[in-house]
């Protein structure tokens, strides 16, 4: 079993001022990113203790629509010695989430905005149903990034200007896509777990356009047949 202080100090950064967009996700040997359409099915107890630590070290948690809607993401809360952790360290006991979406197809009575420990965020686009943006501003801050897309470059300026730098993607795979192709990736976390999947299930990124990326190895860390990757932008 892994030990959360020393995921800290793995995964902590030196300067949490700096703004850095961390992506995590989960793989099966041969890169399936789901198990009969969901990602729950290939972690387990190690992989979720990185999962909360990776949550417990950002100032936001980004996720795409599709993603709250098929992993059924509810109003996420930290645990209370999670939350406490994070006062010691002067931050603030609760991670607001944003949700990435250009049509906006979510109910303002969703449990991600009506359970939500804070207040979350919608980052969309200009181009984005009017009316739709006026019902979630009820239940959320509504940022507007992009004119007929949402910009990734945008949205991360716009979280940081909000005193948020410190980024955690947790999918789905045609953000984590966007976020290649805009280079707006410092760092990637990824488990991968000890399974063959097979069948149709996709990959961790997915895009319009291919783009070369990078990325140097920071460490590796094992538990049982589970290996947990840390990768970072790689200086030019």
């Amino acid at each position: 079993m892994l030990d959360q202080a020393e995921l800290i100090r793995r995964y902590r950064v030196a300067d949490r001022a700096e703004t850095r967009v961390r992506v995590n996700f989960i793989t099966s040997l041969d890169g399936a990113v789901t198990v009969e359409g969901l990602s729950g099915g290939l972690g387990n107890d190690d992989d979720k203790l990185v999962f909360d630590t990776l949550r417990l070290l950002s100032d936001v948690i980004v996720v795409g629509a599709g993603t709250v809607r098929a992993e059924g993401y509810g109003g996420i809360r930290l645990s209370p010695a999670d939350a406490a952790w994070r006062l010691g360290q002067g931050l603030p006991a609760q991670v607001p989430v944003a949700v990435v979406s250009s049509r906006l197809e979510l109910e303002p009575g969703h449990p991600f905005f009506r359970d939500a420990a804070v207040r979350p965020i919608v980052v969309t686009h200009a181009g984005s149903p009017a009316g739709r943006r006026a019902e979630l501003a009820e239940v959320a801050d509504v940022l507007v990034c992009g004119e007929r897309d949402v910009d990734p470059t945008v949205m991360v300026a716009a979280l940081a200007a909000r005193g948020l730098p410190q980024i955690l993607c947790e999918g789905g795979p045609h953000l984590f896509g966007a976020l290649i192709a805009a280079d707006c990736v410092d760092e990637l976390c990824l488990t991968i777990s000890p399974v063959l999947e097979g069948g149709a299930a996709g990959r961790i990124a997915r895009g319009d356009s291919g783009a070369t990326r990078p990325m140097a190895l920071l460490h590796v860390l094992t538990a049982g047949d589970m290996l947990f990757l840390r990768y970072a932008r790689r200086p030019a």
